[in-house]
């Protein structure tokens, strides 16, 4: 199997203001200008921060790229506006459940998003769609899932209390099946690995901000810190079937230099 290498962003908060725009297209500008380009763009959710068609537009001209970008939603999106505007669909409140052939990989995405909700869930409708996707699925091809909310505490003030709820009938269907190389999230606006279901647990960190864990400040002095660059997550799924994952800074100015070593 060649290699593939899929590119996480998550939680661009486009909010009609420069800072968060300009952000995300300084990623797009350095994935799109990598020696080995990734072989997708994957956009873990709060791509806007209200919902707002105008913010909706704002994100399909910042992510627009030759690469292929495929989008699921998180708490501050609307299914509405990401299907008209972002994935050329008509209108409508059902989740947005899809799978992607990335070569030989699936990239399976579940909307943990619920309407008017910070915390995630999955409907019924979704594990059973979920179960058609994994029965179908080619035998021995190296399968990712991905959704918003984590299904595993990351020891975070915030985010743990608006986490994916019941992880339990999630990591139900899923253990045991060897294709499953990994699971990816985002929502926590910070870097950070685990384990799921006996599988890597990747939580993509975000373009607009960071937020730290239980060790630094406490609610409500615990707040979003905006200086950091933004920041993405590559994965790197070789021929041999192995996953690593590099997560990388993105600088604001100028383009990344590389010297010999």
């Amino acid at each position: 199997m060649p290699m593939i290498l899929v590119a996480q962003v998550s939680d661009t908060h486009f909010d009609l203001g420069a800072r968060n725009a300009e952000r995300a297209r300084r990623v797009m500008t350095f994935l799109d200008e990598l020696r080995r380009k990734p072989d997708v763009i994957l956009v873990t959710g709060d791509i806007t921060e209200s919902g707002k068609p105008e913010q909706y537009a704002e994100a399909e001209l910042a992510l627009a790229s030759e690469i292929p970008v495929c989008f699921l939603p998180g708490n501050h999106d609307d299914r509405t506006g990401l299907r008209t505007a972002l994935l050329g669909e008509p209108a409508g409140s059902a989740p947005i459940n899809r799978v992607h052939r990335v070569g030989e990989l699936l990239l399976v995405l579940l909307d943990s998003s619920v309407p008017g909700a910070a915390g995630g869930q999955l409907t019924d409708d979704t594990y059973q769609w979920l179960r058609e996707v994994l029965a179908t699925a080619p035998t021995g091809k190296p399968i990712m899932l991905a959704l918003h909310h984590p299904p595993a505490p990351l020891h975070s003030p915030i985010i743990d209390e608006i986490a994916l709820a019941d992880p339990e009938r999630l990591a139900d269907l899923i253990s045991g099946d060897d294709r499953i190389v990994a699971v990816l999230a985002g929502h926590a606006h910070s870097a950070a690995t685990t384990t799921f279901a006996g599988r890597p647990l990747l939580v993509a960190p975000s373009t607009a901000s960071v937020l730290g864990g239980v060790w630094e400040l406490d609610p409500p002095d615990h707040v979003m810190d905006y200086a950091p660059d933004p920041m993405i997550a590559l994965h790197v799924l070789a021929d041999d079937a192995r996953l690593t994952t590099h997560f990388r800074s993105v600088p604001l100015r100028g383009r990344i230099s590389v010297a010999p070593v």
